[in-house]
């Protein structure tokens, strides 16, 4: 996407400094020890590590409080914030929660339910955030045979709303991430999800904004950014193909200045999708492209 160059007030430029609070998720790191991984991105830079559960135990709800303690002292040992955790589901297998077997759709949201608890156990009940439950997850909520898209949708609302009162007393919030349609037909726009999190009215509930799971929305992002800035809470980067920052064309500016606009506080975290090559060198080579699509030399004299 090519733009003219953006000009920004010193106020946007203050506010685009509080936004850059940049995270990575951790999958990418794929069979290297938990330590070495907090290491390694807090060298390149990264203040915040994001937590796929699966890369933890193959049943992460499992993970016994001494082992939470453990990977949360690591990580502030090593410098780095706990933000939370995603790909929620991917792991034990059989889960899915949009499902008419009642059995199955119980079990996958008391395994939800669990994931709220290990995320404020891993943030260690730092007060009033102990970070976000990305509910992005496909697989485990598109329609099955027998369930339309809408049931399929009133259903995830449901069970968000039911998992609010247990987000709200740990102080974590479950984020509503809207996913493109080539990876699920229930909730495919942003729209939809602010929808959701406003008819469940809890402030445990909330969505955010991934990059690449935009690519079939309607409006320009930096638009939807503004509209639904009240409601967004996270966001991830990446290129629309999944690769990560500065391997493709998407205005990273754009969307910063409008997250500052909006005045965003929160983390923006990469979550790349490509594995084939060196972890270190996508960390490395997507933080060098966010920074750099803000006005170091603004920024630096104010």
């Amino acid at each position: 996407m090519c733009q003219p160059p953006l000009f920004f007030s010193a106020d946007t430029l203050r506010r685009m400094a509080i936004a850059n609070r940049l995270a990575i998720c951790n999958e990418i790191f794929k069979g290297v020890p938990f330590a070495q991984v907090c290491r390694q991105v807090r060298e390149i830079g990264y203040e915040g590590l994001e937590i796929a559960p699966f890369t933890l135990a193959e049943d992460a709800s499992t993970l016994p409080l001494d082992k939470r303690n453990e990977y949360r002292d690591i990580m502030r040992d090593e410098g780095l914030e706990f933000v939370g955790l995603h790909w929620l589901l991917t792991s034990p297998p059989g889960l899915h929660v949009t499902t008419r077997d009642e059995q199955v759709r119980e079990r996958s949201w008391e395994f939800v339910h669990r994931m709220v608890d290990l995320c404020a156990d891993l943030a260690g009940c730092n007060g009033e955030n102990n970070g976000v439950v990305v509910f992005g997850s496909p697989k485990q909520r598109s329609t099955t045979p027998g369930v339309t898209p809408r049931e399929a949708k009133d259903v995830l609302a449901h069970g968000l709303a039911h998992a609010a009162p247990l987000a709200e007393s740990r102080s974590v919030k479950i984020l509503l991430e809207a996913l493109s349609p080539d990876q699920s037909d229930v909730v495919n726009c942003l729209g939809d999800a602010v929808t959701i999190v406003k008819s469940i009215g809890s402030p445990a509930v909330q969505t955010m904004f991934d990059t690449h799971n935009a690519v079939a929305e309607k409006d320009p992002h930096p638009e939807l950014i503004r509209r639904h800035a009240a409601y967004i809470h996270h966001v991830h980067v990446n290129e629309m193909d999944g690769r990560e920052p500065g391997t493709g064309s998407y205005d990273f500016a754009a969307l910063l200045a409008a997250l500052a606009e909006a005045r965003y506080s929160g983390w923006i975290s990469l979550e790349a999708f490509d594995f084939t090559r060196d972890p270190v060198e996508i960390a490395r080579r997507s933080i060098e492209h966010i920074k750099n699509s803000r006005p170091q030399e603004e920024l630096s004299s104010l």
